[in-house]
């Protein structure tokens, strides 16, 4: 790789000036806090406020991100829906403990979560699998997750198969495919700040009970 200049990338810098957290105008409830929060992105049109960082843990211990789409949001947690023979879900049959993260910039906001995955039950699997386009159904069967292609025909291949195994009747859920439900046990909320001196308060579970303390930005 050749020598670049960093100097434009260290320069790059933003004050965040639009909000701040006070724990006295926080919910006791950290997940209708984020429901909150969830809310106002929705209202500010940010850029699929859904998305968030999913990252697990292999087999062999490295560590791996990628962003998933939330699908639902309840008092038992955060759910989103996936190919569990992926690699993502091969992490999380080994190691439960996953963590997401939300960036919002357009409100200079990141929530972190840390929690445990733990299966949907296949009624709810089935719920939101019947809601995805048929499209989206008939890529379910063709993609392989995280398995190498030889090219993009094969992968189209695949896809004409499918779409030729189900015409004319609805495309049956694969076993493969279904939700997960992050169980939480902390969720920090961060705000930006002027001068880097950004809130960060953060919510830890202690039995039935949520734990909330102010941490250093």
């Amino acid at each position: 790789m050749t020598h670049r200049d960093n100097s434009a990338l260290a320069a790059l810098r933003k004050e965040y000036t639009q909000h701040a957290l006070d724990e006295a105008s926080i919910p006791a409830d950290p997940l209708a806090f984020f429901a909150q929060w969830f809310d106002e992105a929705l209202a500010a049109q940010v850029n699929e406020p859904n998305a968030m960082t999913l990252s697990t843990v292999d087999p062999d211990g490295a560590p791996s991100s990628r962003v998933v789409l939330l699908k639902a949001l309840d008092s038992r947690g955060f759910s989103f829906f996936t190919n569990r023979a992926s690699r993502k879900g091969r992490a999380i049959a080994h190691e439960a403990r996953v963590a997401l993260t939300f960036f919002w910039p357009e409100l200079e906001r990141q929530v972190r979560i840390q929690g445990k995955a733990e299966q949907l039950a296949d009624d709810e699997s089935d719920a939101y699998w019947a809601s995805r386009p048929r499209a989206s159904q008939l890529g379910a069967w063709a993609s392989q997750q995280s398995e190498p292609l030889k090219n993009r025909a094969e992968m189209e291949t695949r896809f004409a198969e499918a779409s030729a195994r189900f015409a004319g009747n609805e495309v049956e859920r694969p076993t493969h495919w279904g939700g997960y439900l992050i169980v939480p046990s902390t969720i920090e909320f961060w705000q930006g700040r002027r001068s880097r001196m950004h809130d960060r308060i953060a919510f830890s579970r202690e039995a039935n009970a949520w734990r909330l303390a102010r941490l250093s930005p």
